[in-house]
């Protein structure tokens, strides 16, 4: 054993920048701290760049980077205590530069690769020699892309490697057990839960809560659990009576496709089944259902008429509001059932907890990834990997090609896996059903 430092590491990195893309999580700031002192540790100076790849995508002859606008040195008195600090250091945006490529032949269009053109240049022009990427499933297909322009388009110069930190309060990504922020997003959902349980029994009343989990239930399910919630539903759930199908119209070709969808009526009857065994069986005139809001994706298209789609195609769930409309259906066949009116009030949860004061584990989570990237960069000289943890903390890195398919160049999700003993637990704490 040995308490001193290790030494120095050699390396070509004259200069690294971290960017953070995507929505907040908790312990952002662990991870970009830690990152930039190990850099700095080895005498690499850091840049943060500001709000995501938006700025990089202002760069031009006429539009040169500001510092103090654009982007700021990550020394150390601005890391002074910022681990265990809330937001983020540096910003976020959803800025795309990716958006017009989704096929390798596309980069061989210089109007499709533009973007990343510009961001490679804009990144140049601050003499910055590799990329730490931070961010969700969309930020790790652009990190891919910006690898593989760089792969296809040998005239752009010195390479700038990049290497990526998996962040997303929703836990869907292959490739990593957790992902940092998600256990703090789960316990400050999880404790709203039980404030509107208490509050929904002294009402002899219903919570119809949507959370954040746009692919995958790893969110919904988790602050169920830990929130002692009555029921919990999420995209793994449809299946047999509560999936359906209909036929579908490219505006653009006119092509007839077929969309699996949500059963509506089956999934709204389980919910109310849910409340009258609670309070026939139990006694129980309350309750809290949690929805996840990736459901939406999965509505027939008559609830989807004029909802708005960002840069990624993903439609604006937000605009939607699942829980006020399940609510309000859930009211209406349970008076259709038992003749009786029962308050049910539909509210949106999640974004609270993007941004809460970051739990013990999720600061260890993500200062360990920060430290992968060094190791990645610096010593294992890497490029095109996403940093993962396992096990007690090691670390392990997973080439891109792994993760993402190689023809649509679009990301694995990693749902939660419908009979494994963590969908199993959640049926067992919530109220049974005998289905």
């Amino acid at each position: 054993m040995t308490l001193s430092r290790p030494p120095k590491t050699e390396t070509a990195i004259r200069r690294v920048a971290i960017l953070f893309a995507g929505g907040p999580a908790p312990a952002a700031n662990a991870v970009i701290s830690t990152a930039a002192n190990s850099f700095l540790r080895n005498d690499i100076p850091v840049l943060g760049i500001m709000n995501g790849y938006s700025r990089l995508l202002e760069f031009g002859e006429n539009r040169p980077l500001e510092l103090g606008r654009d982007y700021i040195h990550l020394d150390h008195a601005k890391l002074r205590r910022t681990r265990n600090s809330q937001g983020i250091l540096i910003g976020t945006a959803r800025a795309n530069p990716g958006r017009e490529v989704s096929h390798l032949e596309h980069f061989s269009d210089p109007h499709r690769v533009a973007p990343l053109r510009t961001v490679y240049q804009a990144l140049r022009s601050l003499e910055v020699d590799a990329l730490v990427s931070i961010g969700g499933d969309d930020t790790l297909k652009t990190a891919n892309k910006f690898k593989l322009f760089q792969d296809r388009c040998p005239d752009v110069g010195p390479r700038i490697p990049v290497v990526h930190l998996p962040k997303t309060i929703d836990n869907d990504y292959s490739g990593i057990d957790f992902t940092f922020g998600y256990f703090t997003a789960v316990d400050t959902l999880a404790t709203e839960i039980r404030s509107l349980l208490a509050d929904a029994e002294a009402g002899r009343t219903y919570y119809l809560t949507e959370t954040m989990g746009r692919s995958a239930g790893w969110l919904a399910y988790g602050a169920a659990m830990a929130g002692e919630a009555s029921l919990v539903i999420s995209v793994e759930d449809l299946t047999g009576r509560y999936r359906d199908s209909e036929e579908v119209v490219d505006p653009t070709t006119g092509e007839k496709t077929t969309r699996a969808i949500m059963n509506v009526e089956e999934v709204v009857k389980r919910m109310v089944a849910t409340m009258r065994v609670r309070e026939e069986g139990e006694g129980k005139e309350f309750g809290v259902i949690v929805m996840a809001e990736g459901l939406a994706e999965y509505l027939p298209m008559t609830y989807l008429q004029g909802v708005s789609r960002d840069e990624h195609g993903h439609i604006a769930i937000s605009q939607l509001n699942l829980s006020r409309l399940f609510s309000r259906l859930v009211a209406e066949q349970y008076h259709v059932q038992t003749g009786r009116k029962r308050k049910i009030t539909g509210l949106q949860l999640g974004y609270e907890a993007r941004c809460a004061l970051p739990h013990a584990f999720d600061v260890m989570l993500g200062s360990q990834l920060g430290v992968g990237a060094f190791r990645a960069l610096v010593e294992e000289r890497r490029d095109g990997v996403m940093v993962s943890v396992s096990g007690q903390l090691e670390l392990n890195y997973v080439p891109f090609d792994q993760l993402i398919d190689p023809e649509t160049l679009v990301t694995m999700v990693r749902y939660v896996e419908p009979k494994s003993d963590f969908h199993r637990l959640a049926r067992f704490l919530e109220t049974y059903i005998n289905e």
